[in-house]
């Protein structure tokens, strides 16, 4: 094996390449009929690549043969039992082996193979878009085809609980970075045969599979054929992430507000697909992609529908007061102590007055100063090991905000209005919803700081004519708000019970609008005011 020196000096005399390996659209290049000519072409392709192995034997002692494969993406042992065993072994019967190559390769593959998946090719320039895919590779020498058996194996970690969408009341596994393993946990909760699961790669390099499921007689065939083309005219050097895929076929890109709703949670998938939506998944990344995506859908939890509905419309509208809370109360803050302090009652425009006695920044400078030092302190505790991430959050909320009151930087009321909004903040379940108040909140604080309330009302006409204008796969953005679904409305703010919500999202314009059997509702009906009655009677 060569040191890195020598490696090293036969990098630097090897010639520039003039043809990019990615370059898409070649013309078809017949295989050789040479098994030597096959395997320098595909040495030629793929240079001195370490983990490359080519495998030189007889196939049932007769024909020279060869197979190729990657040893970092392919289980080698059963390359060993269910290739190499069958194909080296010498028949007792030598009549049964077809003298023609033409028809080596049915008996190979019918009879001899131990395999499931697996095909033929005669381009020689698909083979290494076949081997990186993790299949093994057989060329024998005179036959002008190879055969190639999928055997890939990708170390992957074990199924463990979603770390950015925590449950009380719900199932505790969440997607991983392998595809195949994310489709056996919606087929494990979705087994009908309406389910349907299209797949192709994307990305130019990284060839990165990528998955579209919808149930077929829900989902709308319109939408369905959207994000196909949507994802069809993608083209790009590499896909790493789900989070890829989401910047290039939203509708706004230029919006703060996310149109696409990733989650960790198949549960959560699984909803989302019975309600008549499709999903991305992407291998390699354990987020998936719900499309369409609305306002309303960002503020709802697996919570909401585990837990009776009261409780459930109890956490959701919980949910939206720390949404206004956390986008509105540092700017009306501002607004009220700089311009109309007396809207508060004279005790405590006093108080808020002689906290402030010793800070020398106006009010709008300090809640900005305030502001920026928590989104920093946020993105540091993010950024850090977990054991330290707790511990710097502790000390700066508690030491350094002492700290500021003590040394006059800042008065207790900011700190208060500035924790509340940070907490308000939390209560947010999508992390990419979160951002976006957090990101308007700045506009909102300068604007109250410069116009008082008038700012701050025409901040948030802006950002509501901006939710209006917001469309998501064709679906308006504040559906069913505006424009105003009365049926939808059952499962917006609050949620009404689970055997009163019979139809799918009209939106989404299923051909099955039908989500319960139509005496369910009634039945339940009749059994509370039957209940009812008797006990008037009694």
């Amino acid at each position: 094996m060569q040191n890195w020196k020598q490696k090293y000096t036969s990098f630097k005399q090897k010639p520039a390449r003039k043809e990019s390996s990615a370059q898409e659209n070649r013309p078809l290049k017949p295989l050789d009929s040479s098994l030597k000519s096959n395997i320098s072409f595909i040495r030629q392709v793929f240079g001195e690549d370490s983990d490359l192995i080519v495998r030189n034997f007889k196939v049932y002692g007769r024909y020279d043969a060869a197979i190729i494969f990657f040893s970092s993406v392919v289980d080698q042992n059963q390359i060993q039992n269910y290739v190499l065993k069958p194909l080296m072994n010498v028949s007792s019967d030598p009549s049964e082996i077809p003298e023609d190559l033409k028809d080596l390769a049915d008996y190979i593959w019918s009879m001899t193979v131990q395999v499931t998946q697996g095909n033929r090719t005669k381009d020689l320039n698909t083979l290494a878009s076949i081997l990186l895919e993790g299949n093994v590779v057989l060329l024998i020498d005179g036959m002008d085809q190879a055969l190639y058996f999928n055997l890939r194996k990708i170390e992957h970690r074990s199924i463990e609980q979603p770390q950015t969408e925590q449950v009380i009341r719900g199932s505790r596994d969440g997607f991983i970075e392998n595809l195949q393993s994310n489709l056996s946990l919606l087929r494990y909760r979705l087994q009908t045969p309406d389910f349907r699961v299209v797949t192709a790669p994307l990305g130019v390099r990284t060839r990165s599979e990528v998955a579209v499921c919808y149930i077929e007689g829900i989902a709308d065939p319109e939408l369905v054929q959207k994000v196909m083309k949507r994802l069809s005219a993608i083209n790009v050097d590499g896909i790493l992430d789900s989070g890829y895929i989401e910047q290039f076929i939203e509708d706004h890109p230029l919006s703060p507000f996310p149109q696409v709703q990733p989650t960790e949670r198949p549960d959560k998938s699984i909803a989302s697909l019975l309600e008549g939506r499709v999903i991305i998944l992407v291998d390699g990344s354990p987020f998936c992609l719900i499309v369409p995506a609305l306002f309303n859908q960002f503020f709802q939890t697996m919570d909401d529908y585990t837990e009776r509905f009261v409780v459930g419309s109890l956490l959701r509208m919980i949910r939206l007061i720390a949404l206004l809370f956390s986008l509105f109360f540092p700017a009306l803050y501002v607004s009220i102590i700089s311009f109309n302090p007396e809207l508060l009652p004279t005790e405590f425009a006093v108080a808020i007055t002689g906290a402030r006695a010793g800070v020398p920044f106006p009010a709008v400078l300090e809640v900005l100063i305030m502001e920026v030092f928590m989104e920093v302190l946020r993105e540091a505790t993010i950024r850090l090991p977990q054991m330290i991430g707790g511990a710097l959050s502790i000390v700066g909320v508690l030491v350094i905000g002492q700290a500021a009151v003590a040394a006059g930087l800042a008065s207790p009321t900011t700190v208060v209005v500035v924790a509340i909004t940070t907490i308000g903040s939390f209560a947010t379940p999508a992390y990419n919803a979160a951002i976006s108040s957090r990101m308007l909140r700045f506009p909102l604080i300068i604007l109250a700081g410069c116009f008082g309330l008038y700012g701050v009302m025409l901040g948030t006409i802006v950002i509501v004519n901006h939710l209006l204008f917001l469309e998501s796969f064709g679906v308006p953005y504040m559906t069913p708000f505006v424009p105003t679904v009365w049926k939808d409305l059952k499962d917006s703010i609050v949620r009404v019970p689970l055997w009163w919500m019979r139809s799918r999202p009209s939106f989404l314009n299923t051909p099955d609008p039908d989500l319960l059997a139509k005496d369910i509702p009634k039945m339940h009906t009749d059994l509370i005011f039957k209940e009812k009655s008797e006990a008037d009677e009694s």
